[in-house]
């Protein structure tokens, strides 16, 4: 029954999510090169960010991280299940308590391990075709990071209280001071 349990744990979480098996990112051909080139490049690389994450495939860490969990937690399960006590068979109830937990844990450490080794395997890549002089999109020929720059818009001028004329003022041009004499300065400053 065990056996079973474990099996079905592992073929769901295997089940829970997938992510390819190469690199999540775009890279494009740099000026120049051919297509074939890049296809070269782009075969070397995938091969180069294999390596920098030790040949490992995101689906694997999920299911390696999600089945070690289940175990753990089986373990955990059917051991407390045997101090505890009861009725029937504890360890049994135990276990599959630790199985169930187990399985739910193992499905978000999964999952996290999946993101964190494409996260891995995608910043290999981009530096190895980068390197090669292909292009990555958002990334200029320096290196910095291109961002659109929002065009900066003036602000409207409010309209004036009602009753009052409008000012015959260009647009975006400061209004003149009001008629009469500006006010007295403040007390201990002179001019």
């Amino acid at each position: 029954m065990r056996t079973v349990l474990a099996l079905a744990a592992v073929l769901l979480l295997s089940a829970c999510v997938s992510m390819p098996t190469g690199p999540g990112v775009m890279v494009l051909p740099g000026s120049g090169k051919s297509f074939d080139q890049f296809r070269a490049d782009d075969m070397d690389c995938r091969q180069f960010a294999s390596s920098q994450v030790g040949g490992t495939t995101p689906d694997g860490a999920a299911e390696n991280s999600g089945v070690k969990s289940a175990v753990i937690g089986t373990a955990i399960g059917a051991a407390a299940g045997a101090l505890i006590g009861g009725r029937g068979n504890p360890a049994a109830a135990g276990a599959g308590v630790g199985l169930l937990a187990g399985s739910t844990m193992g499905a978000g450490a999964g999952n996290q391990s999946q993101y964190e080794l494409q996260r891995r395997y995608d910043y290999g890549y981009q530096q190895c075709m980068y390197a090669r002089g292909h292009k990555i999109p958002g990334v200029s020929s320096s290196g910095a990071v291109r961002r659109s720059a929002a065009p900066y818009a003036q602000p409207a001028t409010p309209p004036p209280p009602p009753g009052a004329s409008a000012p015959a003022t260009s647009a975006g041009a400061i209004p003149p001071p009001p008629p009469g004499a500006p006010p007295p300065p403040p007390p201990g400053v002179t001019n």
